[in-house]
């Protein structure tokens, strides 16, 4: 079936950049553009009207964990000094002896026989991905159940998913006190590891289009040396591209100095990982970071020359008081940007926003972290990072992952007049503005629906699930905490309502 999408304005496709062009038609066959220009002469089955609207490839989310956040909602505006703004040993580390009752990584297999949570949050996850035009995503955290949930949801959905459950030799629990202790297993790190390369070799054999295997050991200070070094041997020989965490957090900078005599990123480099076919979470506490205070810096150079990746998840860090130093050192440097959500919000208009925001500030240059960079990093480079010239672009031969953003604000005044409908979605855009998702040339979502999902239910069971996990925080967490304690809400509630006029 052949179908045309009539655009008020058109993402192109030009000698390896994106171009932007006013009423062009693309044109797609099955799962494939055959056509991408200002008028098509052949026959078209069906004809899609996105005049008022922005045509471009879909977004390119490489850095997604996936759940419904319920515990990222405790650690808004606060949290624990000594974890340096870390969020997962915020709400994702529980007492000795305990468990987070719904969270799905704290499942064992027991456990999750008959549990609906591995499909509430895998499904709440792809769906809040797709309905902000997300048409590719990486998830590089979760075991292997929700990895299994996600391939279900992703089939279901109509999202393409790099999927690659999570391993690591060790793992980072709470001591006596709340206090932050390291446990290294790595006999146990190398058996979650064959199991996550049979996951992977599943992926492959099933011969999907939508689901493809990344390799993701979790955080470089959890992982021995030759664990990582396995991980690059079989990246290399399979061909799969990898995802890891390094470099995020002021602790993991300094454990991996004080063991290895070298920064995470210059770890990563001496076991063989440093290579395009990896993409770095965060990367944004490098030895060249001013913060770090740390001389003789390489880091940025190191990951240049190797043409690395990162995934920069701008509201997520800022959001924890921390930041990328700087956007333009790091794409002069040659290091590929590309943009991940992270936690919350998955929406990538906002990321995008956010990373030029700040891009300018901490480059000290309007001109740093231009609409066109950011727009780019979300597609095109979250594509190269995965070895896909296939995907993020417009262009004939490429896989028909296509959006379509209604630039009317819908029934707001938000945009006002569009003059550059890039620089519009990167200043004043939002993900509910994606009116059209496309993938593998199959419509996925129209006027802003999912067919056969009811978001309002959803929504709802979700806010029960997290009510439950809410009150059940005493039982696991490190300082043994009500979730008031722990995230008082903004304002005073009546009762404890102070009479200013007393004071």
């Amino acid at each position: 079936m052949r179908t045309m999408i009539k655009g008020g304005w058109v993402v192109g496709f030009d000698h390896g950049h994106h171009s932007l062009h006013r009423n062009f038609e693309v044109v797609y066959e099955d799962a494939r553009i055959v056509y991408v220009g200002q008028k098509f002469d052949g026959r078209v089955d069906e004809t899609i009207d996105a005049s008022h609207q922005l045509v471009s490839p879909g977004f390119v989310d490489t850095h997604v964990h996936a759940d419904h956040r319920a515990l990222h909602k405790l650690i808004s505006d606060g949290g624990r000094p000594d974890f340096f703004g870390q969020p997962y040993l915020e709400v994702a580390m529980p007492r000795p002896g305990t468990r987070i009752d719904g969270y799905p990584n704290s499942l064992t297999p027991e456990q999750a026989a008959g549990n609906k949570i591995l499909e509430l949050h895998s499904l709440f996850t792809v769906s809040e991905l797709l309905r902000n035009g997300v048409t590719t995503f990486v998830e590089l955290d979760s075991q292997i159940m929700m990895q299994e949930a996600l391939w279900r949801q992703c089939e279901r959905i109509g999202i393409r998913g790099y999927l690659g459950a999570g391993y690591e030799s060790g793992r980072w629990v709470g001591g006596k006190g709340g206090r932050l202790e390291r446990v290294m297993d790595e006999a146990e790190g190398l058996r979650a590891f064959q199991e996550a390369l049979e996951f992977a070799k599943k992926v492959r054999e099933s011969g999907g289009e939508l689901i493809s295997p990344i390799l993701a050991p979790r955080r470089v200070d959890t992982c021995t040396a030759e664990l990582l070094r396995q991980t690059a041997r079989a990246s290399r020989k399979l061909g799969i591209p990898m995802a890891t965490h390094a470099a995020y957090n002021v602790i993991e900078f300094y454990e991996t100095v004080r063991q290895y005599r070298m920064t995470p990123i210059e770890f990563l480099d001496s076991v063989g990982m440093l290579r395009p076919e990896l993409n770095i979470g965060h990367a944004n506490l490098i030895a060249d970071s001013p913060r770090m205070n740390y001389s003789g810096a390489r880091d940025l150079d190191l990951m240049g020359k190797n043409h690395v990746s990162i995934s920069h998840c701008p509201i997520n860090i800022v959001g924890r008081g921390r930041v990328l130093d700087s956007w333009e050192k790091y794409q002069k440097a040659g290091v590929n940007l590309t943009i991940g959500s992270d936690t919350y919000p998955r929406d990538m208009m906002m990321n995008m926003r956010e990373a030029s925001h700040h891009g300018k500030v901490m480059s000290h240059n309007l001109k740093a972290a231009t609409a066109a960079e950011v727009f780019t990093a979300a597609t095109l480079n979250g594509a190269k990072s995965l070895g896909r010239d296939d995907l993020g672009r417009l262009a004939p031969g490429a896989r028909a992952d296509i959006i379509c953003t209604d630039l009317t604000g819908r029934g707001t005044l938000r945009y006002g007049p569009v003059r550059d409908p890039i620089r519009s979605i990167v200043e004043c855009g939002v993900g509910d503005d994606v009116d059209t998702v496309i993938v593998n040339g199959i419509l996925r979502m129209k006027n802003g629906k999912i067919p056969g999902l009811d978001l309002d239910s959803l929504r709802a069971e979700v806010q029960q699930a997290a009510e439950q996990i809410w009150q059940l925080l005493p039982s696991w967490d490190l300082l043994e905490r009500t979730v008031d304690q722990m995230c008082p809400l903004s304002f005073c509630t009546d009762e404890d309502h102070i009479d200013l006029s007393r004071a």
